[in-house]
Parts: structure tokens; sequence; C-alpha cells
């Protein structure tokens, strides 16, 4: 596997970053998906390797639905930073149809496009059915076979027999995305090392298991004809500002979503003043959290020791501030203190 040079690095591990493109509180969906375009700007202009977006449904907070429409517009609008998905939930779809909406990306944006896939629903269990039409389908047992037919239909052929027999994701291919399986726990984190492929994972989730998940990647992690040594790319959130103080109140109402989350409701990304009027704030800066917030010279030594502990080739930052100037400052005052500390 290639990267592509890129001037956001520490000892050799580069900085990348994932967006979803959330709907603040009495914001549009075009509202939101034109700030990620500023912050893929950002992340090209600052040196990051790539830029990933993510898949969720019918999420009145969320208005990434389709990675793919996203990617081909941010690819067309930024220069040299890779850019993909965080990931593509493979279950909702067939694997040929994401193997000929990447393979397409790839010849339009040649060296630039990444598949990232997951295994998660990116949405409730109602619109999973609608999106997969059929209960039966409703099961990730397949997962393995259906990531196999998308690599097979992309060039990367593992199995003696696959659909790649009688089809091709496009007609005369060049390239191929650079393919990378998320994920949370265990099996994504086996199945990618036994298929030797990049492993994300997503400690931004803040569910924990992050040192253990990667270290069972290493340990499963087999050669294969993409990728002669492990690759882990590991998720982050930051908030940076000028002090701790201000980064805490611009991280307030990405703390109190994730409270809400925790509890299965949805809520609107609240402005830091609305989140600090609301009754469930103090419980939820309460709780436990992996998130980096503060300066950027401590968010960038917080940073350096996540890549130690986890062995990280490459660290993804989240930036869940209710504004796209907020969210900015945060990459460019941690990409700063990241290029200009050995």
């Amino acid at each position: 596997m290639s990267i592509n040079r890129v001037t956001c690095e520490r000892n050799g591990i580069p900085l990348s970053a994932v967006d979803l493109a959330m709907v603040a509180d009495g914001a549009t969906s075009k509202t939101a998906l034109s700030e990620t375009t500023t912050l893929a700007h950002c992340a090209d202009q600052l040196g990051f390797a790539r830029f990933w977006v993510a898949e969720h449904h019918n999420m009145s907070t969320v208005a990434s639905t389709s990675p793919a429409v996203l990617i081909a517009h941010l690819a067309s609008v930024t220069k040299r930073i890779r850019v993909g998905s965080g990931g593509v939930m493979l279950p909702n779809h067939t694997p040929l149809v994401i193997a000929e909406q990447f393979a397409m990306l790839e010849a339009l944006h040649p060296n630039r496009i990444d598949l990232g896939i997951g295994r998660a629903p990116g949405t409730s269990p109602s619109t999973a059915l609608a999106l997969r039409r059929s209960a039966d389908a409703m099961s990730t047992e397949d997962f393995p076979r259906q990531l196999l037919e998308v690599m097979g239909l992309l060039g990367d052929i593992r199995t003696p027999e696959g659909p790649w027999q009688q089809m091709k994701a496009t007609p005369v291919a060049t390239g191929s995305p650079q393919i990378t399986l998320l994920g949370s726990s265990g099996f994504s984190a086996r199945l990618s090392g036994m298929l030797g492929l990049p492993f994300a994972f997503a400690n931004h989730f803040d569910l924990g298991g992050t040192i253990q998940v990667c270290e069972l990647y290493r340990e499963q992690f087999r050669p294969s004809p993409v990728l002669d040594h492990p690759h882990t790319i590991v998720s982050a959130t930051v908030v940076v500002a000028a002090s701790a103080e201000i980064a805490a109140w611009r991280a307030g109402p990405g703390q109190l979503r994730r409270h809400a989350m925790r509890t299965g409701r949805f809520i609107p990304l609240y402005s830091p003043k609305d989140a600090s009027n609301h009754p469930e704030f103090k419980q939820a800066i309460a709780m436990p959290t992996n998130a980096l917030l503060g300066t950027s010279e401590h968010v960038a030594e917080e940073l350096a020791a996540l890549a130690t502990t986890t062995q990280a080739n490459e660290l993804m930052l989240h930036t869940p501030c209710h504004n796209v100037k907020d969210r900015v400052e945060s990459l460019e005052r941690v990409a700063e203190a990241w290029k200009s500390t050995p």
C-alpha cells in the first residue's frame, strides 16, 4: 500500500480527519455539507493524509447519507489529500454496487480514493431493513464473503471463485481504491489482520479496548498482495483552542450529544451556550471520555502518547464542534504543533 507524501507528520506519523457532516441546531443539510467541504479544504491545505466521511441514514442530526456522492464532490474541490469513506456500511449495499461506485471514483481521481468498510447498520433497525429490503439480509454473518467480493471485483482476488469471473467493476480498470477495514471490536481487527488489510479503530467512539484491539490486529496480521506490514489508523476526538477553558466550552455540545446517544436519543448539536443550559449538561461533561481537549501543545502530546500506546501508524481526528470555524481552528492548531515538535 502506498501512502501519498504529506507534510503534517510527526516521527513519521501523519494526521488525517474524519467528519460526519453534522447538522447543527437550527441549520440545514446544505449548511452541514458546506461545512464539511470547508473542513476538507482545511485538511488538504494543512497536509493531512486523508479526509473521510461517514455513512448514516434517517438521522436529523447527520447529513452524510451517501459517502460515494460526497467523496466525489470533496475530491473534485481538493487537490492532493486522499478522500474516502469512514466508512461504507457494506451490509447495506450489494458488493457490486460498492465496487462500481469506488472504481469510478478511482478512475476520476487516481490514487486519491479510500474505501473504508464497516459492518454496522449506521441507522435504526427499521431503516436498515428498508435499505436491505429483506429480513434475511439483516444479519452480518455474510460480511466476510461480501468483503471478499468487493475486494475481488476491485482486483484483489483472494478466492478461486467469485463474481469477478463474470463481471468487472469497470470495463478497463487502471487502478483501485485503497481498502481499509473499520471497526471498534476484535472481529474487525482479526478479519483485517487475516486479510492483510489496513485497520482503522474507532477510538473516538469512546467504548474502550483500543490498545487490546490494536494488539489483536497486529497479532493476526498476515502479509498480503496490498500490504507487507500492519497499518493501524486510530481515531481521536479533539477540540483545540487558545486555552483549555475555551476548548472545554467548545467541546460541550459534542459531549452532550454523546451522552444522549448513550441513552438511545439523538439530539441536535447545540451551541455551547445552549448546551450549557441543557438540564443534562452536568451529567454529560461528568461522563468519562478519551476526548483530547486543550491547547495545541497539550493535545499534540496526548496524540503522541496515543500513537505510542497503540503503535498507530496514523491518527485520524474528529472535531465535533458546533461552529465550523472552531473545527477549522482545532485542525490548524494541532497541525502546527504536530509538525513543529520532533
